[in-house]
């Protein structure tokens, strides 16, 4: 059985930026302003952090798990932690978090076995990193604070909203780009 990254041809241990990447960062930089403290998890190569930075003049961080992602991102000059999602983070802190995360349906018998299988996988439901995060991530958001989720149909986007309604999070799709196998959906998550 192959993994996930070389069923995508790919050998690398950091999650290049593609559609979804620019989907998410050109629709977070819209709605983000220069004096706002940003935070991208899953910051992977840094691209949308060093875009919406250059766009907004924010500050923006990244934190990412895979310590070469931490590694490439701070070569994009992004501030880069490594991070299990928003973890070490102080309370309400954040005037927006960005995330791009593992949201391919993976089969269980699947094992993760290397960085990029860790960047594309979302469990069996495509969630088992969303739900997480919804779960975690109002304790880091300033009290006007918002989140910028990057969603696929292949997820369940009706599921990630009901998950993010039960942690206290209204929702609405800033943004919709259809591919031939999904439809991603940039989420915009507010209390």
């Amino acid at each position: 059985m192959t993994n996930l990254a070389e069923r995508r041809g790919v050998e690398t241990a950091v999650y290049q930026p593609a559609e979804d990447s620019h989907l998410l960062a050109e629709t977070a930089a819209g709605e983000i302003s220069a004096d706002e403290l940003v935070l991208e998890v899953g910051t992977g190569s840094g691209y949308v952090a060093e875009y919406v930075a250059d766009e907004t003049t924010a500050r923006v961080l990244g934190s990412d798990v895979n310590p070469h992602a931490c590694e490439r991102a701070r070569d994009r000059g992004v501030e880069a932690v490594r991070a299990n999602l928003v973890a070490p983070f102080r309370d309400g802190v954040f005037d927006a978090v960005l995330f791009n995360p593992p949201y391919l349906p993976t089969d269980p018998d699947e094992e993760r076995d290397d960085w990029m299988e860790r960047a594309l996988s979302g469990g069996e439901s495509g969630r088992e990193v969303i739900d997480p995060f919804l779960d975690s991530v109002g304790r880091v958001l300033a009290p006007e604070g918002r989140v910028f989720l990057l969603v696929s149909s292949l997820t369940g986007v009706e599921e990630v909203v009901e998950r993010a309604s039960e942690n206290g999070f209204g929702a609405v799709a800033l943004r919709d780009e259809s591919f031939p196998f999904e439809t991603l959906s940039v989420l915009k998550l507010v209390r």
